[in-house]
This record gives structure tokens, C-alpha cells and sequence, in this order.
């Protein structure tokens, strides 16, 4: 399997290019502020043909280039129907201070095919399989995307801005919520073998054993006690 990932934009959000080999038809996950070249770079680099774009929430950090991207490869872009109203309007999913600040320099809007994901379906795209997860916290639509595990590589994990390597996504925006990001820990991520890469939104490569045993806010979900106060990452 190929995955190419590359942080794109003010934030440096991440951006992932999933196919089962270089030359193939491939997912992209959350092409967001800045990322259409970078993608472009991506697909002529490793040869690879788009079938779909699908997104882990709506922040604008991770959606402002769904439309050129879906648009240049005419490819549909897949969301959780509670965060899809922030394509069309990031000021409102964010709040004044931080959407204003960007809306000049962005066309924002839906691309013209939108699917919308549910929790706990699966996607069969591009040969490849995801699992849906749907995890509030972030936002109200805030999904997951989990790859099997196979002989040669360990069960893949897209986390979004759920969980990142020592941190947990922010819940003080439009949408956030404290007790359902705990929540969203403890039922999406906890369950999951230790063996399971995680790639997050934002930050480094981690996996789930590695978050058990050094995440704050994983490990107090884990003993029950709830999540000690720590700085997050996340637009």
C-alpha cells in the first residue's frame, strides 16, 4: 500500500494520498488550506488517479481546497452531514476571529458532487477499505477512517483531529464539545490494537500503544478519571 502525506497550509494541516501502489486510482484525505498543489505534486509523483476525496471534518483547514481538487479530477467528496454546511460557510463553523481572517483569499462553497458518511459504514474505494467512525468532539461531524489490517502492514489509522501523537483535538470552536471528545476517545480509539498507526490531522506519525501509554488524555479516559487539562492542537 502507498501513502503519501504531506502538511499543507498556515497550519500545516495533513493532507493523504491512499492507493494500493504507486500507478493506481487512490483516496485523498482532506485536502485542505494550500494543499491543490501539493496533491497535484503527489498524484504526477506516484502516478496515481483520484477516485475520491473524503474528509474528516469540516474546519476549513481541511476542506478549503475540496472544491479545486474535486473539481480538476471530477471526483466526489465524501462528509459527515453535520459538519457539511462548513464548506459553504467556515466563518460560522470557526467563529468571526479566525474565518474572517481567511475568507479573502478563499472561494469557498461545495465541490458539485457531495456523498455524505455515517457512522460505522465502510467505503470501498479505489481498492482499498475504510471504516467509518463517527467521533464528536471537534466538531459535530468529526469521523474517523480505519484500514484493515493485513499480512504485511498493521491496521491504519486516520484520526482526523480526534487524537494526535501526545495530544487530543481542540473542542472550544463552534461545534466543540469537552465531554463528547472523551467520549469519542473512549469508544473510537480506545478499542483499537496497540499495533495501530495512527495519522492525525495535524503532527507526527504515532500508534495507538504508543498514545495508551503517553497520552494524557487517552490514558485518564482509559482509568476512567476523564482528560487533565493540556495544550491541543488543531485550528
Amino acid at each position: 500500500m502507498l501513502i503519501a502525506g504531506f502538511p499543507a497550509g498556515a497550519w500545516g494541516t495533513n493532507c493523504y494520498l491512499v492507493a494500493p501502489a504507486a500507478g493506481e486510482e487512490c483516496v485523498i484525505i482532506d485536502p485542505g488550506h494550500q494543499a491543490a498543489q501539493g496533491v497535484e505534486e503527489a498524484l504526477k509523483k506516484h502516478r496515481l488517479k483520484p477516485v475520491a476525496v473524503v474528509l474528516t471534518h469540516g474546519h476549513l483547514d481541511h476542506v478549503a481546497s475540496v472544491v479545486p481538487v474535486c473539481g480538476a479530477h471530477d471526483v466526489p467528496a465524501w462528509i459527515h452531514p453535520a459538519d457539511r454546511y462548513m464548506m459553504s460557510d467556515p466563518e460560522k463553523a470557526l467563529g468571526r476571529s479566525i474565518g474572517q481572517h481567511l475568507m479573502g483569499e478563499l472561494t469557498v462553497g461545495e465541490p458539485d458532487d457531495v456523498k455524505e458518511l455515517s457512522d460505522g459504514s465502510r467505503l470501498e474505494l479505489a481498492g482499498l477499505e475504510f471504516s467509518v467512525a463517527h467521533a464528536p468532539g471537534h466538531t459535530k461531524g468529526s469521523v474517523t477512517f480505519r484500514m484493515p489490517e493485513t499480512t504485511e502492514i498493521p491496521s491504519v489509522f486516520f484520526s482526523g483531529d480526534l487524537l494526535f501523537a501526545g495530544s487530543v483535538g481542540r473542542t472550544d470552536l463552534p461545534g466543540g464539545d469537552h465531554a463528547e471528545m472523551l467520549q469519542s476517545l473512549a469508544r473510537v480509539c480506545l478499542p483499537l490494537d496497540d499495533s495501530t498507526v495512527v495519522l492525525s490531522g495535524h503532527g507526527p506519525q504515532t500508534t495507538i500503544g504508543q498514545e495508551r501509554a503517553t497520552n494524557p488524555y487517552l490514558r485518564e479516559v482509559a482509568a476512567g478519571l476523564g482528560a487533565p487539562s493540556a495544550p491541543r492542537r488543531g485550528m
